[in-house]
């Protein structure tokens, strides 16, 4: 049976003080002890095999020092590298973030929240939220700090980190009119959430802009981000608009829905129909073609998501803050001038 060591226990093998064990054994007061003394004890611990009860810790300083983080779809390629950003920069601060994959329904994200609170969680990272999302009065009520990562609430009551859509879909739709196209239409996301909602005004305010008018039949919207929300509504656009020359597309997983109708239909891409993705996630340039795509900056959101949220748990900022990152657009072999 194995026996369960307290502080006490390490205390007495190292000689010292229960508080000295807790000063020891915490990096951030190690240095207040001799390096004899920390030793010392850091040993006892090894051989006791004694882990410190983070929770009993977490429920005397009212910090533990721990993130939630709270995912829609880990499958999604997207979210690895807004993670990757996260962790990099919680983890120069001994922070360690808690990561759950929600999904869509809201009652299990709620009850992925409680749980995470229930843990003491110091604050929260949502990359969930719709435009208006109840998720959101959960927390607020609850008090604890939060940022959204990758999509915004309409309302603008908390912090959040986002790509420019308006300019991300701008850089499409230019880069289709400056090879020739126009006939041009749209593949969207859902329009609950910011990016299914931003990424269709700014398709349509650049469309204009170039004095195109786009139809009701070029535009469709998917009931999701994924690759077969995106076959289907892909089905559907080319349904009831053969003619187009270029699809501007709201996400890569759509697109690479896309590519799967046209390769049903013996339509090539860019031969038949250019086509830009939006995100630049993993791999889209190892496809066939490769994805001509609006790159955002998602480590890079990952870490300002950090940043921010460490400030507002330490008091040194307020909730409403909105950062908006730069979007790049990538040119690879899926747009070419219309025949």
């Amino acid at each position: 049976m194995n026996e369960r060591y307290t502080v006490q226990d390490v205390a007495k093998r190292a000689g010292v003080h229960a508080s000295t064990v807790s000063r020891a054994l915490n990096p951030a007061t190690r240095h207040r002890l001799s390096e004899e003394v920390a030793a010392r004890v850091i040993a006892a611990a090894a051989e006791l095999g004694y882990v410190p009860n983070g929770l009993a810790a977490s429920l005397r300083t009212r910090r533990s020092e721990t993130i939630g983080v709270v995912l829609p779809d880990i499958t999604n390629p997207v979210f690895p590298p807004i993670l990757q950003g996260l962790e990099a920069v919680l983890a120069e601060e001994r922070y360690v973030a808690m990561v759950a994959n929600a999904g869509s329904d809201n009652d299990r994200q709620r009850l992925v929240i409680e749980r995470l609170l229930a843990r003491q969680v110091d604050g929260l990272v949502l990359a969930t939220v719709t435009r208006h999302d109840a998720i959101v009065d959960q927390c607020l009520k609850a008090g604890v700090p939060l940022v959204v990562v990758n999509r915004s609430e309409a309302d603008h009551r908390v912090s959040s980190v986002v790509s420019d859509d308006l300019r991300g879909m701008r850089l499409a739709v230019d880069h289709l009119y400056g090879l020739g196209h126009r006939r041009i239409g749209h593949l969207g996301g859902p329009q609950n959430l910011s990016t299914g909602k931003g990424r269709l005004e700014g398709f349509l305010s650049a469309a204009r802009d170039h004095g195109l008018d786009p139809a009701s039949s070029d535009l469709e919207l998917a009931s999701g981000f994924s690759r077969e929300a995106g076959r289907e509504a892909a089905f559907r656009l080319l349904e009831h608009a053969p003619d187009l020359t270029g699809v501007v597309v709201a996400n890569d997983l759509l697109a690479l829905g896309l590519y799967d109708v046209l390769a049903a239909r013996g339509l090539s891409c860019p031969g038949h129909l250019s086509v830009v993705g939006h995100n630049d996630m993993p791999f889209v340039d190892m496809v066939s073609p490769p994805l001509t795509t609006v790159r955002i900056r998602h480590r890079e959101m990952g870490e300002q998501a950090a940043q921010l949220l460490l400030r507002l748990v330490r008091g040194e900022a307020q909730g409403g803050v909105d950062v908006v990152l730069k979007p790049d657009l990538v040119v690879r072999a899926s747009t070419a001038a219309p025949r």
